[in-house]
C-alpha cells in the first residue's frame, strides 16, 4: 500500500486511485488505432479516508465538470503518445487539485468606507458637476 504526497502533510493511497487505459484521439501513427494510450483515472473523493471533510468539498467544488454527482473525481490524460506519460499526466493533475483544494482560502473582512472618505467621495463629485457647468455656454 504505497502513498502518493499530495501536499507536505496529505498523502493518498494509491489503491484509492484506479486507473484504466483507452484508445487517444490526436497524434500516434500506426498506433493509434490499435494501443491504449489514453489513461482514466478515477479517484473517490466523497469515500476517501485521507481527505479531511472540508478539503472534499473544495476539491469537488475545485473539479467542476471532473467530478460525478457520487463525488467522484474523473481525469481522461491523452496528451502523451506513451501510456506511461499519460498516467503520470493525470496523476499528477489530481494531485495538483488535491493539494489546490488542501490550501485553505484566505477569510475575507469585510471593511466599509468611512464617514470622511464618503464626504470627501461627494464633495470631490460635486466640485466636478460645478467645473462642468461653469464651462456650459450661459442660458439666455
Amino acid at each position: 500500500m504505497a502513498k502518493v504526497a499530495a501536499g507536505p502533510h496529505l498523502f493518498i493511497d494509491e489503491d484509492e486511485i484506479a486507473l484504466s487505459y483507452a484508445r487517444a484521439s490526436g497524434p500516434g501513427g500506426q498506433n493509434v488505432n490499435k494501443v491504449e494510450t489514453a489513461a482514466l483515472l478515477r479517484f473517490d473523493a466523497e469515500n476517501s479516508p485521507s481527505l479531511e471533510a472540508p478539503v472534499k468539498r473544495r476539491l469537488l467544488r475545485l473539479a467542476g465538470a471532473r467530478a460525478t454527482k457520487e463525488g467522484e473525481i474523473v481525469i481522461f490524460a491523452q496528451s502523451f503518445r506513451s501510456q506511461e506519460m499519460n498516467r503520470k499526466d493525470a496523476i499528477a493533475r489530481l494531485l495538483a487539485l488535491i493539494a489546490a483544494a488542501a490550501k485553505q482560502p484566505k477569510f475575507r473582512v469585510k471593511t466599509r468606507p468611512s464617514l470622511s472618505a464618503r464626504n470627501k467621495r461627494t464633495d470631490a463629485k460635486t466640485a466636478r458637476g460645478t467645473v462642468k457647468k461653469l464651462r456650459r455656454a450661459p442660458d439666455d
